[in-house]
């Protein structure tokens, strides 16, 4: 929203760029500046939070399109524009109006209560009367010296930073202290089931500004378990146990660790493949959207050496399933 003062600020000046800028080095040249002068690096220095104020001031402005554009034509008619007062064509009314963006805008209508004269566009913003022969004219935001609220003063610019945490604080949630660079401590509660990657906003824990502090925004990684793992952005958790042969194909119930500790029983029917799945309720991640659960996967384990023993039976039930073909239904449906 324009101002009536910024026809006498140079924000190009202030942020040392051109008037052909992008945003791009706008906001660049601003990083840089408001880093120098910020109040947390000169405490007590009246200048430097006042230049400050005057450098968020200046970005404000121009890294707005549309205020920049008002900018820009304010400071141009006011380099040397005059306006004539009387009824000719394009008249007062239409300059002010185009100056600022046209119907969109609340607009003054303004009328001449006497003849001849003209008045600069300085004139035009300036406080207090406007002498003789000159315009008369209500505004509804309270007349000229009151044409636009000021704008309200930035906040202070966020604070981003990240933590490792482990699998098991992520099941059961955690506490961790952040220092920042100041010296000061910030304490941060990791909620339960919280995921990799997650951002944690805490409103007001950032930088200072003359609008208030920013944000502190903390990214959460989350530590490898050497047994369970998350699937995907769920709250289901996948765990890989191995059974026994005889377990695989004559059935059974076996043990699975729960990532909380202890064990469920689990029952295996008889038939059972190498890498069938089955679903543990419950036993997954509990955070604040649910619980999920513990995806278990089966392994056939083989043993690497066989006594003789063993090896017996093995080759007796060879012998007694020789008539089988596991791979049969494979060939059909590749047509080998």
């Amino acid at each position: 929203m324009a101002s009536q003062d910024w026809i006498d600020k140079d924000f190009y000046g202030v942020l040392g760029v051109s008037k052909d800028a992008t945003d791009a080095e706008i906001k660049k040249a601003y990083r840089t500046l408001a880093k120098k002068h910020h109040p947390d690096r000169h405490p007590g220095d009246p200048e430097a939070e006042a230049r400050f104020k005057e450098i968020s001031e200046a970005h404000d402005v121009l890294a707005d399109p549309e205020e920049r554009q008002q900018y820009d034509q304010i400071r141009a008619m006011g380099s040397g524009a005059r306006f004539a007062g009387g009824s000719g064509g394009g008249g007062f009314e239409d300059l002010f109006g185009d100056a600022f963006g046209g119907g969109g805008r609340t607009r003054t209508r303004y009328t001449t209560t006497g003849g001849g004269g003209g008045f600069s566009f300085e004139d035009l913003f300036g406080g207090g009367g406007f002498g003789g022969g000159g315009y008369s004219g209500g505004y509804s935001a309270g007349g000229f010296d009151g044409y636009e609220s000021p704008q309200p003063p930035a906040k202070g610019e966020n604070l981003t930073t990240s933590t490792l945490i482990s699998f098991d604080d992520m099941l059961k949630g955690t506490t961790v202290r952040l220092r920042r660079s100041d010296g000061k401590t910030t304490t941060v509660k990791v909620p339960q089931g919280v995921r990799d990657g997650q951002k944690l906003k805490l409103r007001g824990k950032g930088h200072d500004g003359p609008g208030g502090p920013g944000d502190l925004i903390l990214t959460v990684k989350v530590g490898e378990h050497p047994v369970f793992s998350r699937k995907g952005e769920t709250d289901d958790l996948l765990v890989t146990v191995p059974i026994s042969f005889p377990e695989a194909a004559l059935g059974g119930t076996v043990q699975v660790p729960k990532p909380t500790g202890g064990t469920v029983s689990l029952r295996i029917p008889a038939g059972t493949s190498s890498g069938r799945r089955f679903r543990v309720k419950g036993q997954g991640v509990h955070s604040s959207k649910g619980q999920g659960n513990l995806i278990v996967t089966v392994e056939v384990a083989v043993p690497a050496e066989l006594d003789d023993a063993a090896k017996k039976a093995v080759e007796d039930f060879a012998a007694a399933t020789a008539g089988e073909d596991p791979r049969a239904k494979l060939m059909e449906r590749a047509g080998a």
